[in-house]
């Protein structure tokens, strides 16, 4: 074992040492701070922001309007068949295996450590207004995806970058992002998407195992876990997004339920709090509690963790997006709203309402960290939230990141592919020698810990947001032209269905 260790240890020094200047160089432009009213953040935060704002603006507020009707496509109401590979509720279940996960457990309870209780309602506010983006960029998705004759289909910012722009007179301009697209969600698959998960859920499995000491703390332990969750995910990626689709609609539902149960139980035990938490987040939010330098301060630090946390605007939901079955790809746009809906307005909110609501005092210790300028563990404060009233819950936590990670490991495998694919070639080889590689990195993830690459994952990701928004700013008009177009469509369908029902005739009596 010593041996494994010694050149695991090697292996992470040799790639953290070449890769530190390209991570350090990425990190620093893409989370450059910028100051406003004496707060700094991250420009790309702002970036991320604006462009929900303008998409809620453009489209009046379609995230509202809309709602019902997005709900009622999830359930099959106006479901009319099409090309395509998964229905509506499984493309959703796909994509928001994508976006929920370790963020909405220990990230949300950082941002409120820091920002105070008031950060939880700038994040909801941030993630209704990325509904918008969400509902621009998933209906291009399926708007300009490839079908192929077996029936698959590939979609994504690859696609709609390539041949959207090409039809607005732009198609250098969209060859250029479109590889950039493709580079970034590769990257990040096989980094953020793939070893991080992997690396966290064997470390959190580990913790609650014994350590270093226990079942799993040696590098046996490592490798065996690596290749189980390996092969499980290899047998989900070998039958495709209709495999993914099928696993994720069951897992998705079950896990978020699970959570949010478990979040329910924790607040109705402590119900007679519940008035005097929802006033801390309101007040918190214009009168911060927090450490974060004033109300700006609390606005950034709950936009920040709403858009980290969605991804709206980032280009890889409209991946698994796109192989919905459907005639009108604005369907499968109003649909992908609900995605933002459910990661950040539902399951943050309730993991910050559990924490306030608690207050362990170990949230009054982080709170203390966080002034004192150091950095609080978010999933332990989470932890140790449910442990007020369900001692033995930090075990079913652990259950839950493992399955987090896993549907985002399956998922990013899927958005992975698509953007190998665009780059190399659709061919069985090259599907195959994709999917090796990435199992390979599943198990690399549990082994090691490539805090350079990783860091680089996420810069890369980001960067991916400035190449897809451009795009989306570009080609709004389409999604314009789609919405009106499927909104006659079913007032069209409305009025045939009443003259049909005021032309039929009465029954005669008996």
């Amino acid at each position: 074992m010593a041996s494994i260790d010694s050149f695991t240890a090697s292996v992470e020094s040799a790639v953290n040492g070449f890769f530190d200047p390209v991570s350090t160089f990425m990190t620093d432009l893409i989370f450059a701070e910028v100051t406003v009213f004496g707060v700094s953040f991250p420009w790309i935060v702002a970036w991320l922001v604006v462009a929900g704002a303008v998409f809620s603006l453009v489209f009046g507020f379609v995230q509202i309007h809309k709602i019902k009707l997005a709900a009622d496509l999830v359930r099959g109401k106006h479901d009319e068949g099409g090309a395509g590979e998964v229905n509506h509720f499984q493309a959703l279940t796909s994509a928001v295996s994508g976006t929920v996960g370790l963020g909405n457990i220990a990230g949300v309870a950082v941002a409120v450590t820091i920002g105070g209780p008031g950060a939880t309602f700038w994040m909801i506010l941030c993630g209704l207004l990325g509904m918008a983006t969400k509902f621009v960029e998933c209906t291009l998705g399926v708007k300009y995806r490839d079908e192929h004759e077996d029936g698959t289909v590939s979609g994504g910012p690859m696609h709609y970058l390539h041949k959207g722009l090409a039809e607005r007179g732009l198609g250098g301009l969209g060859k250029v992002l479109a590889v950039l697209a493709s580079v970034c969600l590769l990257f990040f698959g096989l980094f953020g998407g793939n070893m991080f998960q992997s690396n966290q859920s064997y470390a959190q499995l580990k913790s609650v195992t014994g350590g270093d000491n226990g079942l799993l703390g040696s590098s046996a332990g490592a490798l065996g876990f690596g290749l189980l969750i390996a092969a499980f995910a290899a047998m989900v990626l070998i039958g495709g997004m209709r495999s993914i689709g099928r696993v994720t609609s069951r897992l998705v539902p079950a896990m978020a339920g699970m959570y949010i149960v478990a979040c329910l139980v924790v607040i109705l035990v402590n119900i007679t709090q519940l008035p005097a938490a929802f006033a801390s987040i309101v007040e918190g939010a214009f009168a911060p509690q927090g450490v974060a330098g004033g109300v700006i301060g609390v606005l950034i630090i709950g936009f920040q963790r709403a858009a980290f946390s969605n991804e709206a605007g980032l280009g890889s939901a409209p991946i698994a997006h796109s192989a919905v079955k459907t005639r009108h790809p604005v369907t499968e746009g109003l649909v992908s709203m609900l995605e933002p809906f459910i990661d950040t307005v539902v399951i943050c909110t309730m993991t910050a309402l559990t924490i306030v609501i608690a207050s362990t005092p170990s949230w009054d210790k982080a709170r203390e960290a966080a002034a004192a300028g150091g950095s609080p563990e978010g999933v332990t404060l989470t932890s140790d939230a449910f442990a007020t009233v369900m001692p033995w819950f930090p075990y079913v936590l652990t259950f839950a990141v493992l399955l987090f990670a896993f549907s985002t490991i399956i998922t990013w495998g899927y958005y992975g592919l698509k953007a190998w694919t665009y780059l190399f070639g659709r061919s069985r080889a090259s599907e195959t020698t994709f999917k090796v590689v990435y199992c390979l990195f599943t198990v690399l993830g549990a082994m090691l810990t490539l805090g350079a690459l990783l860091n680089l994952a996420d810069a890369v990701l980001f960067a991916l947001a400035v190449v897809n928004i451009v795009g989306l700013y570009l080609l709004a008009p389409v999604v314009k032209k789609e919405l009106a177009s499927f909104l006659a469509h079913l007032r069209h369908k409305e009025a045939a269905q009443k003259g049909a029902l005021q032309e039929a005739p009465e029954p005669e009596a008996v």
